[in-house]
């Protein structure tokens, strides 16, 4: 059933993360001299984990709950990627994205393959007690799957810092000593890296300007940015955008949106959100649902928030001239046809959103070597690495007159398949 799916070809009306994963992948393929052995090995998970674990709750009953985690690939180095709480967690969905983590973490030239993790919980409706029982059951339902040299997860949607110093905090007691290398985007005080929290975010925005500055636009005053999605990802997006000069007019979170064509107040924004925990009633804004985010009147449109967003039902609606993916899957590849057949440029997930990967590379670095560094060093660092990044990857879309969405892929594919060749086969 499984290598029924990996072989499926893209057919119309897809939603799956899955299936958007490996269309992209059989697109990207097609453009590459690689023997087919390769192809077929590099489209398959290497292993995937499913555990059912219990769960005492605050009022003594025990709750069963299911938890994921995927190694898509170690062919580069240790698996690397996030853990997420979600109700719409599925082990589909994880290997989508342990899939674009392998591509992404190639792309961008660190050493790590793809992994990804997930609970089917919403911890919103755990107790900060509960939250952290639900963490430690998992984190050590993970241990024959973990280490610094094997297995590195990091926050995603619905975790926090906190829960990372869970896991890392459960991980050390089980080997006896302390390991803050085991996670990334930890708390500082226990081995976090200054800039974690906002690499992600800052990333996508450095995306934004370099692909301005293609396109000609060096006015940021006048660049109307629109974000769906207002997590880590959409929040420091938002600032940054704001700190760089740009003109944010919409931004929304899963409630719905807010909309000002002459530019919202983002540090206003932001406080507001702290206080009230959406974005509903902000004074001078226009309420506008997430559908209507996507089609807004701006110039530049970052969906930060979920997967397959941007569809065939609104590409052709689209008013952006310029999208760049701050979540991971959020555009199908049929929108990505209608997208191209439009002339808009698409900067794609696996470049765009790069960036916390990249640091949480630096935060695990400076976990080994117990060598901190300072946040200047960390976002020059990520700086150097995104813009490289960025233009490698317009190099390989005008050699091969291709999209940036399948000049991403082809990079990073052929390099897991160098390294592949290199290795060899086992045994």
């Amino acid at each position: 059933m499984v290598a029924a799916l990996m072989n499926t070809r893209v057919e119309p009306h897809i939603t799956s993360a899955y299936h958007t994963a490996i269309a992209q992948y059989n697109r990207a393929t097609q453009y590459l001299d690689l023997e087919d052995d390769l192809v077929d090995f590099m489209r398959y998970p290497r292993r995937e984990f499913t555990v059912n674990f219990p769960v005492r709750r605050d009022n003594g009953k025990i709750e069963m709950f299911t938890g994921y985690r995927v190694h898509h690939s170690t062919v580069l180095g240790p698996s690397k990627g996030g853990i997420r709480y979600s109700m719409d967690v599925t082990l589909d969905e994880v290997r989508a994205l342990a899939m674009w983590m392998t591509w992404k973490c190639a792309l961008v030239n660190i050493p790590y393959g793809g992994a990804k993790g997930g609970v089917l919980v919403d911890p919103k409706s755990l107790s900060l007690r509960e939250l952290e029982n639900l963490t430690r059951r998992y984190a050590s339902e993970l241990i024959p799957l973990i280490s610094p040299h094997s297995d590195i997860p990091a926050p995603d949607m619905g975790t926090t810092p906190q829960i990372m110093a869970w896991i890392m905090d459960t991980y050390s007691m089980t080997v006896g000593y302390s390991v803050p290398a085991i996670v990334t985007g930890k708390p500082i005080n226990i081995g976090g890296s200054q800039g974690r929290t906002e690499a992600t975010g800052r990333g996508v925005v450095i995306c934004t300007m370099e692909a301005l500055k293609q396109l000609g636009k060096s006015n940021k005053s006048k660049t109307n940015v629109a974000i769906q999605g207002f997590g880590n990802v959409g929040s420091n997006a938002a600032a940054y955008a704001y700190e760089m000069g740009f003109n944010v007019v919409a931004v929304s979170d899963i409630y719905g949106g807010i909309y000002n064509a002459n530019g919202l107040d983002i540090p206003a924004v932001l406080t507001h959100f702290k206080q009230t925990g959406s974005l509903t009633n902000f004074p001078e804004s226009e309420p506008l649902t997430n559908d209507e985010l996507l089609t807004c009147r701006c110039d530049v449109l970052i969906p930060a928030a979920m997967e397959n967003q941007i569809t065939e039902d609104n590409a052709s609606r689209i008013q952006a001239k310029l999208i760049v993916e701050g979540a991971n899957g959020p555009t199908t590849p049929e929108a990505d046809d209608i997208i191209d057949d439009r002339g808009i440029t698409l900067v794609p997930d696996i470049l765009a959103n790069a960036g916390g990967v990249v640091v949480s590379y630096f935060e695990w670095v400076q976990d080994l070597q117990s060598f901190a560094w300072d946040k200047d060093e960390v976002f020059r660092q990520l700086q150097r690495i995104m813009v490289n990044s960025y233009y490698g990857t317009v190099e390989v879309a005008e050699k091969h007159q291709v999209n940036m969405r399948m000049a991403a892929q082809i990079t990073a594919i052929q390099r897991v398949a160098d390294a592949l060749k290199t290795r060899g086969f086992y045994p």
